[in-house]
């Protein structure tokens, strides 16, 4: 069955299109690597799929059920069980680690007892116990972005949205995360749409690579086909992945 699935999906901005005709399907428990370059749509797009923005024309499904279509959203983006990871981060700075994760599942009306077992269980599976009562600012880069990625996986959402999150950490750090990262999703079995500007990232985290260029979908294709792609496209990479 489908996880997410886009259908001629249009966003307009004045009279821009940031998303324009866009349409995919992505299986459910599948790591999709959406790669482009700064500002062809990408966060745009992750937006639409979490309700954060209405789609103009088109519509969009989420497992099955219609979410939104032609202006109008009719799940709203608290009931979608869709998580998401942010550029920014965007922790709580006054809060602790703790705190941060225990937000959402106390929005959610999650009774204490429950909470404290998932966030425990969260802390652990991302390595951060010692953290939990430490705040963001006491944190390095890396420890940072595991308390984001743990913040969108407490809630046990079906789906999970990423927007370049490891584009300002340092080289080794990134690669590092990227491996937690598909071990995580092999461990919990989300679904995963991972909007990214670096192909490297794109081919170590996407089962399926979606080429995405001025809002509309460019290529999409498995690892190995996207492969042939990028080396028909530019012969001289033959030795990239």
């Amino acid at each position: 069955m489908n996880a997410v699935v886009l259908r001629e999906v249009c966003k307009f901005y004045g009279q821009a299109a940031a998303v324009d005709r866009f349409t995919l399907a992505v299986q459910r428990g599948r790591r999709v690597a959406v790669l482009g370059p700064s500002g062809c749509g990408k966060t745009t797009l992750l937006r639409l799929v979490a309700g954060l923005e209405v789609p103009d024309r088109g519509e969009i499904e989420l497992d099955g059920q219609l979410v939104a279509a032609q202006g109008k959203n009719f799940v709203e983006p608290e009931r979608r069980n869709v998580g998401m990871v942010f550029q920014d981060l965007a922790l709580w700075p006054h809060l602790s680690v703790r705190a941060n994760l225990e937000f959402g599942l106390k929005a959610r009306g999650v009774p204490p007892a429950e909470r404290a077992r998932r966030v425990d269980d969260m802390l652990q599976l991302v390595q951060l116990e010692r953290y939990a009562n430490s705040r963001p600012e006491q944190l390095s880069g890396g420890e940072q972005q595991r308390v984001a990625l743990a913040r969108a996986l407490v809630l046990q959402p079906r789906i999970l949205l990423m927007d370049e999150p490891l584009s300002n950490l340092d080289p080794d750090l990134r690669l590092r995360l990227r491996q937690e990262l598909v071990a995580l999703h092999e461990r919990l079995g989300f679904t995963l749409l991972y909007v990214t500007h670096d192909r490297d990232e794109a081919f170590h985290i996407g089962e399926e690579i979606v080429v995405m260029t001025q809002g509309t979908v460019a290529k999409v294709g498995t690892r190995e086909q996207m492969r042939s792609f990028f080396a028909q496209a530019h012969p001289e990479e033959r030795a990239r992945p």
